[in-house]
């Protein structure tokens, strides 16, 4: 079906694949009394969606309700959902009705689902399942016929594997699932947006449209505007308000834009599984710990060659024979002929002991540097001790985040 006059309807501006495929799937269905959880992240325009639903359902004519379930308080949500009796708890001076029983043969929005606390679960889901209710400090139990929506920015997999959130709810409320897509993955749709904005705050104040010059334009593009939707419009108010030039340059939006190396990155964390973001942490740092090694390892061969060089002599018996043998193998010494790999090796008593000794010391030390966990300490105490304990300068050193840093400290109980 042709989607654009409910796009232009409700104020939908875009022509990405994803959000045409949530309107479409939206609209089919509709006119049944499926239960719809719409999942997107803050900011993405969830809220329209109900809309459409409801409008083309039968029960177009029938109240709609939308309802913010993080922003009513804990102790009050079972009375604003399912009323409450007189009497029944301290300031209930009179019945009333909530808005389940009010959106009766209508569409009730629940945004925010994943804030419910678990005793109001319960008694949600005997509503989609049993269609009834009872009123907080009553006992009558109440029928209501009702299409939920639903809508939330929580990965309700991970809620629900955390405890947060009832299993059998998750699922009741996914009879069809919508999924929103972010606006950095809608890239076409972001200037499309941006004009959209613009051309309103300037008939809203009063003044010239701001335009954007080629740069500006590809700035705002390659953002990944993790607030969505809504920052870009509070980014372009801002811009069409502040600037009094309205051609707008790239330097310009770079002042508006908190643009930033790492905003092109891929972000791992938000879709990833607990055990691929965890991962995607440790990586930083490894990385960093493996370059480190591979440096320590030439700087060890360097320091036993040179310890050779000045004995001018090779220890070829005992346990450290074959290393010291392939270490000075791999030179291509340019000292005497006594030190040179194609000449007898000579030995004496004392400087064999002394060199042997001098080999375990360094065995021991090749040893430790071997070990992660330890390399990885060293590597945190160095950079703190350098920064006189600025954790935020040695993350920097580090090359990882803040984040990490503070967790890596707490993890190897580092004092600094």
């Amino acid at each position: 079906m042709d989607i654009q006059p409910i796009k232009q309807r409700y104020g939908v501006i875009g022509n990405s694949y994803g959000l045409n495929r949530a309107i479409d799937v939206a609209v089919q269905v509709a006119p049944t009394d499926l239960t719809v959880l719409i999942t997107g992240e803050s900011g993405t325009g969830k809220e329209v969606f109900p809309k459409i639903i409801h409008q083309f359902s039968a029960r177009k004519h029938g109240p709609y309700i939308a309802v913010n379930c993080g922003a009513i308080p804990e102790g009050t949500i079972d009375s604003e959902l399912f009323g409450h009796e007189k009497g029944s708890f301290t300031g209930a001076l009179s019945d009333r009705k909530g808005y389940f029983e009010e959106a009766n043969n209508g569409t009730i929005f629940l945004d925010e689902i994943g804030e419910l606390p678990l005793a109001t679960q319960v008694r949600l889901l005997r509503v989609l399942e049993a269609g009834e209710f009872i009123k907080v400090g009553s006992s009558k139990t109440i029928k209501t016929d009702v299409r939920v929506v639903a809508a939330t920015n929580v990965m309700m997999e991970k809620a629900t594997h955390e405890g947060k959130f009832r299993e059998d709810l998750y699922y009741r409320l996914s009879s069809v699932p919508i999924s929103i897509p972010p606006l950095r993955e809608r890239t076409e749709d972001i200037y499309l947006l941006f004009r959209k904005f613009a051309n309103d705050f300037a008939e809203r104040y009063r003044m010239p449209v701001i335009k954007l010059q080629p740069e500006a334009k590809e700035l705002l593009c390659r953002y990944r505007w993790p607030g969505n939707i809504r920052q870009l419009k509070n980014i372009t108010e801002q811009i069409s308000v502040i600037e009094e030039n309205r051609i707008i340059s790239g330097d310009v939006m770079r002042s508006y834009i908190p643009f930033n190396e790492g905003s092109q990155l891929p972000a791992v964390m938000e879709n990833a599984s607990p055990g691929e973001a965890s991962f995607a942490n440790e990586r930083e740092i490894l990385y960093k710990v493996l370059f480190d090694m591979k440096r320590d390892m030439g700087d060890l061969k360097k320091l036993v060659l040179e310890m050779i060089q000045q004995d001018g002599s090779v220890n070829t018996k005992g346990e450290n024979a074959h290393i010291i043998q392939k270490l000075y193998q791999d030179k291509d010494f340019s000292t005497t002929p006594a030190t040179r790999s194609d000449t007898p090796f000579i030995i004496n008593n004392r400087k064999e002991r002394d060199l042997n000794d001098r080999i375990e010391d360094t065995e021991e030390f090749v040893e430790e540097s071997l070990s992660l966990e330890e390399q990885e300490i060293e590597l945190i105490k160095k950079a703190l001790d350098k920064y006189n304990g600025k954790r935020k300068y040695a993350a920097q050193e580090l090359g990882i985040s803040e984040r990490t840093l503070y967790r890596k400290i707490k993890e190897h109980s580092i004092t600094n």
